[in-house]
């Protein structure tokens, strides 16, 4: 079983290509955890979950969700990148394998490609011998790069949640956003589960425009200092629009379903000044209003 809201990418595989080896799958929506235990059949071996989510930022009950996987005899494998293992670590919450992809926070700059999985000794000899004779392991390169990312992770990690949470407060209140979310906002229907399993509430902010995709290039269209790219966890922020980027191959209806709306835009808060972020961010938000608000008279 695998959550309707994992990344955009992650759902394809599962959908189109798992398939080719009888691997079948069944959705759960995160909004609805009291519908798990029914996805659960005499043949399922795995459920797959990712929080926070990409790009909307729903959370998932790591220790209820264990304790779950634990009575039925699955085994629970958790997409931790948005959390990283400095804010959270599904392992002490009963998940037997967690996944990263060190493209992101690891390295910190977006220059190397690679993942991490760690788990419990009895997946994890396994699953060693697998990527040693069936080739995805990571370049020498890519392995120094990360471990050197590493060193200062921690300390990345504090300022980026510093900054996003200082993002998020002000765009709560700004009267071009319709929405907003960050998990340790107060307005955040799962404030609470974050507080309980998170250490902050990491470097990603979410916020709806009003006007559609149009309006949410137009957004990305008019920012400077923002950079225009579908990664994330970069020391500089990053913006993108999930509908037509990072979920560009999921269907619509299934886009809508798990919240990723044609104005959402995800900004990958990063190390720089929060004033300098902030008025990047404002300027982008008044520019794109009004080439909306012009619209009419060019017509």
């Amino acid at each position: 079983i695998a959550a309707r809201s994992l990344f955009g990418t992650t759902t394809q595989v599962i959908s189109k290509i798992l398939p080719r080896w009888g691997i079948s799958h069944s959705w759960v929506d995160v909004a609805a955890p009291e519908s798990w235990a029914d996805a659960i059949q005499p043949n399922t071996r795995l459920c797959l979950v990712e929080t926070p989510t990409n790009p909307t930022l729903d959370l998932i009950d790591l220790a209820w969700l264990g304790e779950l996987c634990r009575e039925r005899g699955i085994i629970l494998v958790v997409d931790n990148v948005f959390a990283t293992p400095i804010l959270q670590r599904p392992l002490e919450f009963g998940a037997n394998l967690v996944m990263h992809s060190a493209t992101k926070y690891f390295d910190g700059q977006g220059r190397g490609i690679g993942g991490v999985l760690v788990g419990d000794a009895i997946y994890m000899n396994d699953l060693r011998t697998f990527a040693r004779q069936s080739g995805p392991c990571m370049s020498p390169f890519n392995a120094w790069m990360f471990s050197q990312g590493l060193q200062t992770l921690p300390l990345r990690i504090e300022r980026h949640c510093e900054n996003a949470l200082g993002l998020a407060n002000y765009l709560a209140s700004h009267p071009l956003v319709s929405q907003v979310r960050y998990p340790f906002l107060a307005s955040h229907p799962q404030h609470t589960l974050a507080r309980r399993q998170m250490k902050a509430g990491g470097g990603i902010v979410t916020f709806e425009v009003a006007g559609g995709i149009e309006q949410g290039r137009r957004f990305l269209d008019n920012l400077q200092l923002c950079s225009l790219t579908a990664n994330l966890g970069d020391a500089r922020t990053t913006a993108t629009h999930p509908a037509s980027t990072t979920h560009y191959a999921t269907p619509d209806e299934q886009r809508r379903a798990v919240g990723i709306t044609p104005g959402l835009i995800r900004i990958s808060v990063g190390l720089e000044h929060i004033d300098d972020i902030i008025r990047d961010i404002e300027r982008a938000l008044a520019l794109s209003s009004e080439a909306r608000l012009a619209e009419p008279a060019q017509g």
